[in-house]
């Protein structure tokens, strides 16, 4: 080879690495928000775009929203990296830490300035079902529109403190259980297509100013304990000037008038700091449930139970180690 194919070799190896790092960096400076599916994908749209434009433009980061039809589908997205930032519930965020490398850094206020919100179970306004109670009593004969696997509040909560705190098995006790987004659970409600339905109040007010006439076909009948506010994940891998940037972001917005317009299509009124602490509690629910379902079910011999029951016993009492002092 003579010096001079050398040199060209070695010129244009350091033009194609120099031409990586800058693609590389440009990758970088892009991002996908992930969005999971409490309702239709044009209805999440129009409510986060305004806020992705903001980040967008206050950032320079290349904001793209990202939609899937189901709540793993967004969490599968984070764990392959197609996703580095999402807005989840606290349990697709407990899914999304323990399988995704994911980190809470974010968590929403309310409208009305609270740090949570409440599970529901909504019927049609002209059914018999008043209470809980009525709900256990004839459930089967009644179809239950419930949440997506991965829902704090479609499952997760209710599936604990309105079912299996009742020895119900909201997948095998009813007439027939509808898997659903919270949008769709109601408008199945407001329609009668299912006689009892679970939901939060966060997405019940969207729908009252998204569907006021449907709405109006609606009530409560049953409301959970407070649950935190949703929390916002990124990779815990994500560049740290990036992560910085949208740290800032989200813990400034919604000052101005204009910004609280935009949140309030969301019915939110801000963010607060947060961390993975915040996912203590559903992580306890989580294991009481797994524990009241143990407890309950007889294809075990008296043995594999009492084992299965203390591997979740040192796991509830490793969390209330975790637990902040009061």
């Amino acid at each position: 080879m003579t010096l001079t194919r050398r040199t060209f070799v070695a010129f244009t190896g350091a033009v194609l690495a120099v031409a990586a790092t800058h693609a590389a960096a440009a990758e970088e400076r892009e991002i996908n928000f992930g969005i999971i599916s409490t309702e239709s994908s044009s209805g999440l749209k129009s409510a986060w775009q305004p806020l992705l434009d903001d980040l967008q433009k206050a950032t320079g980061l290349k904001v793209n929203a990202f939609f899937a039809p189901d709540y793993a589908g967004v969490i599968e997205a984070m764990r392959f990296n197609k996703v580095q930032v999402a807005w989840f519930g606290n349990k697709s965020a407990m899914e999304a830490v323990d399988r995704a490398r994911g980190e809470v850094f974010a968590k929403v206020i309310a409208a009305d300035g609270t740090e949570g919100y409440y599970s529901l179970l909504i019927v049609n306004k002209d059914s018999p079902l008043r209470s809980l109670d009525d709900v256990l009593r004839q459930r089967s004969g009644l179809v239950l529109g419930y949440g997506d696997p991965n829902s704090t509040s479609g499952t997760l909560v209710p599936g604990y403190y309105a079912f299996a705190k009742n020895d119900v098995d909201p997948l095998k006790d009813f007439k027939r259980t509808v898997r659903a987004n919270h949008e769709s659970n109601l408008l199945a409600v407001a329609t009668r297509q299912v006689d009892v339905a679970t939901n939060n109040t966060e997405n019940w007010a969207r729908f009252v100013a998204t569907h006021p006439e449907q709405a109006r076909q609606v009530r409560e009948i049953w409301r959970s304990v407070l649950i935190p506010s949703d929390p916002l994940v990124w990779r815990e891998d994500l560049d740290p000037t990036i992560k910085r940037q949208l740290k800032d972001f989200f813990l400034a917005y919604g000052k101005e008038a204009r910004e609280k317009d935009v949140l309030a299509k969301l019915t939110y009124s801000g963010f607060h700091a947060s961390s993975n602490q915040q996912l203590l509690p559903i992580r306890q629910l989580e294991l009481a449930r797994q524990r009241s379902q143990v407890a309950g079910d007889d294809k075990f011999s008296a043995q594999e139970k009492s084992v299965r029951l203390k591997e979740i016993d040192d796991k509830l009492a490793a969390l209330s180690q975790q637990a902040p002092a009061r």
